[in-house]
């Protein structure tokens, strides 16, 4: 993974959006959405986000592009007596002519789940309480190599964004070795999986912001 500003904050969105396989019950609804990520010191990016059905359950996928610089990642995942469990993960990109990609299988995902199935996951945790303050959770990132999180719920806010009007819940998320460090998250707590913003600060200082910009809910 290369170092870009841009391409990396957009990574750190898809990275950081993860838990645990433990949910409650909010029942996933498929969406199309449309984000707006600002980066200091980058151009602008539009990110495509999506949550639907398949034959074996859901999958959940992001993309981006812009000039000389593309992304996408896809997670495939099922629901088990409410649990989450990833069945099969794929990303890449592309900058600068330079390509990478990356896969894993089932078997790879037996015990935590791949970063856009605990996507779904973590909203779905943080939108039903089921960890009343600080919670570890843990994920396999884009190589297969575990990795871990804390994340907190703050609270209750309202967004007016340019899709609309919406009541949020907030949510925190650090990473233990790195204090400097934090995502802020807004989410939709009737829609699983799908973000009205989100903040990325280092030390105290706010690096990019993502906002949701169109939602489409069958």
């Amino acid at each position: 993974m290369l170092a870009l500003p841009l391409y990396r904050s957009w990574l750190l969105l898809l990275l950081l959006l993860v838990a645990g396989p433990a949910v409650a019950d909010t029942a996933p609804q498929p969406f199309n959405a449309r984000y707006h990520l600002q980066v200091a010191g980058w151009p602008d990016a539009d990110i495509q986000h999506r949550l639907q059905r398949t034959a074996s359950g859901w999958q959940s996928e992001m993309s981006a592009e812009l000039p000389g610089i593309s992304g996408h990642e896809m997670g495939r995942f099922r629901l088990e007596d409410d649990r989450v469990r990833s069945l099969y993960y794929a990303s890449g990109y592309s900058l600068l002519g330079i390509q990478r990609s990356y896969r894993l299988e089932r078997d790879a995902l037996a015990a935590w789940p791949d970063r856009q199935s605990a996507l779904f996951a973590l909203s779905r945790r943080a939108i039903d309480g089921d960890c009343a303050s600080a919670c570890r959770v843990h994920y396999l990132d884009h190589r297969g190599r575990e990795e871990r999180l804390d994340y907190r719920r703050v609270g209750r806010e309202t967004l007016d964004l340019s899709a609309g009007r919406f009541d949020a819940l907030r949510v925190e998320v650090t990473e233990p070795d790195e204090p400097d460090r934090r995502l802020v998250f807004d989410f939709l707590p009737r829609m699983p999986g799908l973000l009205l913003s989100m903040a990325y600060y280092r030390d105290g200082e706010r690096r990019s912001h993502l906002t949701l910009t169109r939602l489409d809910a069958p």
